[in-house]
């Protein structure tokens, strides 16, 4: 069953494996989520948990907000997100969730929201190759031919400049390499996606899971 939890990213390191390899790593502090829902097939047309990560100031929410979470006996929260293909019977209303969940050597999906780069042009949004740079070429960072003669118009799916980053990504397959459950913190083998400190979603990975 999938097992998934909130998180901050806080930055890049590296440790050291025992022998002696060298490992990047991104460390992701996961202070205990709690469960703020259970979504069921009766009422909701599906299964998920609802979890909720990072108090707010109690003036900064809403009447609504602070009816929801008041089921679940904590404060309002900052973040929530549901995650779908968990046993419900694992969970109830107000646990809470904590990154000893996962395992050293743990494969898990990280998801975040790329970093944005604002308006970019088709070589660094696209990766295009760029023209000749000698003097007389005035053809360097262009987006190329805009495409046939005969339909008169640019096609819709064309690779054109424009704003860039700043979109839902998923990474897949990465490892666990580290849990620390003292300091809330999981430490994962490569990359994830975001700038320090935004918000990711670690969930155990589709693919190896079958």
């Amino acid at each position: 069953m999938t097992k998934g939890i909130l998180g901050r990213k806080i930055g890049m390191t590296q440790v050291f494996a025992e022998n002696g390899d060298l490992i990047p790593v991104t460390v992701v502090e996961a202070t205990p989520n709690v469960v703020l829902q259970k979504k069921t097939i009766e009422n909701d047309g599906y299964e998920a948990i609802q979890l909720g990560f990072e108090d707010k100031r109690e003036k900064l929410a809403n009447k609504p907000e602070k009816g929801h979470v008041a089921k679940a006996n904590t404060a309002p929260k900052r973040f929530i997100r549901e995650i779908r293909g968990v046993n419900l019977d694992d969970y109830e209303v107000g646990q809470e969730v904590k990154v000893d969940i996962f395992a050293e050597g743990d494969w898990v999906d990280v998801t975040g929201t790329s970093k944005g780069k604002g308006f970019q042009g088709v070589i660094k949004r696209h990766g295009q190759s760029r023209g000749p740079m000698a003097h007389g070429s005035r053809y360097h960072r262009r987006p190329g031919s805009m495409g046939a003669i005969a339909p008169n118009r640019v096609f819709k799916t064309k690779n054109l400049p424009g704003r860039t980053g700043g979109e839902r990504v998923t990474i897949q397959n990465l490892q666990i390499v580290k849990v620390i459950p003292e300091r809330n913190l999981l430490l994962i083998k490569g990359n994830v996606p975001g700038a320090r400190k935004s918000l990711v979603i670690v969930k155990s990975a589709v693919k190896k899971s079958k």
